[in-house]
């Protein structure tokens, strides 16, 4: 999972320089990022893929549409063992990002069933219409709300009619909720960071994501982009995760 643009990358100012911030570097750490920040992280992927699994049927036939793969690739790797009969198209504007994300496919015995696209969800053939998708801890990291908007109706011109789709994300306004916020530094501290460190992982936090800014936002983004109303299956301070049909 990473920083995922609506556009190529370097053709829009408000896209983000993926490969740039998601790097060698950040790809070795990100595992460990994600799972102290978005607390029950691996539990939110089990239950995508029980949604998207509830929602198909168990033994069912599928593609998946991973949008932002990089990285420890959990979307693939937990529904892939869980329905034998699923594939995946891996789509990331990373190549370090998905390379971490190709290994760990392979270490789990996927790589056969998953297709991987360094670029972004625009990239895709129009014609390319899949049975499910997933947009997981992506959503927060696109500036602006017509960066969100058109990852999202990209998404959405790929699926069949009635397709669910995993969307999980920070919502609410950080500097708004200092309580979770202070809470957010608590779990930090919880894993052995220092005072200074703390201060500067609340300060990229801040100054380096632009979540929706509530649970309403999240519904009106999806709405906009051609989405049933959502349902809300996960929650943990600002993490959020639910599931929506493609109109």
């Amino acid at each position: 999972m990473c920083w995922l643009i609506a556009q190529k990358l370097g053709k829009d100012p408000m896209t983000v320089d993926a490969p740039a911030k998601f790097g060698p570097s950040r790809a070795a750490e990100y595992e460990r990022q994600s799972r102290i920040a978005l607390a029950g992280y691996d539990a939110c992927h089990e239950l995508a893929a029980c949604m998207l699994a509830a929602t198909l049927g168990s033994g069912s036939s599928a593609t998946v549409l991973v949008a932002g793969a990089g990285g420890g690739a959990n979307e693939i790797v937990v529904a892939g063992a869980l329905e034998p009969n699923w594939r995946f198209v891996a789509v990331d504007p990373s190549q370090s990002m998905l390379d971490v994300a190709l290994a760990r496919v392979a270490a789990a015995g996927l790589l056969e069933r998953t297709k991987a696209v360094v670029g972004v969800v625009a990239d895709l053939p129009a014609d390319s219409l899949f049975d499910a998708s997933t947009l997981i801890g992506v959503l927060h990291h696109l500036p602006g709300h017509t960066a969100k908007q058109s990852v999202l109706r990209d998404i959405a011109l790929r699926l069949k009619a009635g397709a669910p789709f995993i969307l999980a994300c920070n919502h609410y306004a950080y500097a708004a909720e200092p309580l979770l916020m202070a809470a957010w530094a608590e779990r930090w501290r919880m894993n052995g960071a220092d005072a200074d460190e703390i201060r500067s992982k609340l300060g990229t936090i801040l100054q380096g994501a632009d979540p929706p800014h509530s649970e309403a936002d999240v519904e009106a983004l999806l709405s906009a982009a051609g989405f049933e109303k959502p349902q809300r299956f996960f929650s943990s301070l600002f993490w959020g995760a639910w599931i929506a049909r493609r109109v």
